[in-house]
């Protein structure tokens, strides 16, 4: 093998130095959150980087319909079929979080409000995603690069790591969930910069990145499940005071949580299919 086809299947040194200075940058987050915990529980954070994140996938998905084929009515009735149920998603869960209609008690609710916020966009969104041949179109024309960089905003997970150094929040949950979001996000740019090499094992990692995240959010979700109040619940816990339907933390399971799933989702297809040609 030649020195320029080794340089060709060898991720490039960029992707892992570039957590030189992610790591470090995401340490001082969270020691800026513990030292000010009001930053987290104000919600300020989390509508902020979520707001942030609509906004790169409004105009990453408006990029990509501008690289296909289809004529400027089609485009335009794609991003508004996108966009729209997307955005009235976030603005509902965000109402009744503030209302607190997530708010989990000892007597079950009669309709499970935070299990459907978390599942019922997955159920309904992923097969639309999937398997519609239009985002099919869009999916090759976008770099594939966008969905993977654009989760580093999975580092703000890391409010979960803060409340349990408070102790409001019990480390069976904390440390999981958190460790898990802030591993995802700080890998996310490295595998993106992997992937942009366009090697065989760039692509691998991001394959591989993604799993990772998805098992995180399983691990989580079935840890929520098990220690919140309710019918679901395995192990009870005592003496915090963080609720798991509480806003602004119940806007972590009900909104981030589905719609970094259906990212994921997404990239996987963009990555599987670009495989296979």
């Amino acid at each position: 093998m030649t020195r320029a086809d080794s340089a060709r299947i060898v991720p490039p040194r960029p992707a892992w130095r570039s957590l030189l200075w992610f790591a470090p940058l995401t340490a001082m987050w969270i020691a800026l959150i513990y030292w000010q915990p009001i930053i987290p529980s104000s919600g300020v954070q989390t509508t902020a980087h979520q707001l942030m994140a609509h906004a790169f996938i409004a105009l990453g998905l408006w990029r990509g319909l501008e690289s296909t084929d289809l004529t400027p009515g089609q485009r335009r009735a794609t991003w508004l079929a996108i966009m729209i149920p997307d955005t009235l998603w976030f603005a509902v869960v965000w109402s009744a979080a503030i209302n607190g209609v997530f708010l989990l008690s000892a007597t079950p609710p009669p309709v499970p409000f935070l299990p459907m916020a978390i599942f019922l966009p997955v159920i309904i969104g992923a097969p639309l995603l999937l398997f519609s041949k239009r985002v099919g179109q869009v999916l090759d024309a976008m770099p594939a690069t966008w969905l993977v960089a654009l989760q580093l905003y999975r580092i703000f997970g890391s409010w979960a790591l803060a409340a349990w150094l408070h102790g409001v929040m019990p480390g069976i949950v904390a440390l999981p969930a958190g460790m898990g979001d802030v591993l995802t996000g700080l890998f996310a740019l490295p595998a993106a910069i992997s992937l942009a090499s366009g090697t065989a094992p760039g692509r691998k990692t991001a394959i591989a990145w993604n799993f990772f995240g998805l098992a995180d959010f399983a691990v989580a979700i079935t840890l929520g499940m098990i220690t919140a109040p309710g019918r679901f619940q395995l192990i009870a816990l005592h003496g915090l005071s963080i609720s798991a339907g509480a806003y602004p933390y119940v806007l972590t399971p009900a909104f981030v949580v589905p719609s970094s799933i259906l990212l994921h989702a997404l990239s996987l297809r963009q990555l599987i299919r670009r495989r296979a040609a």
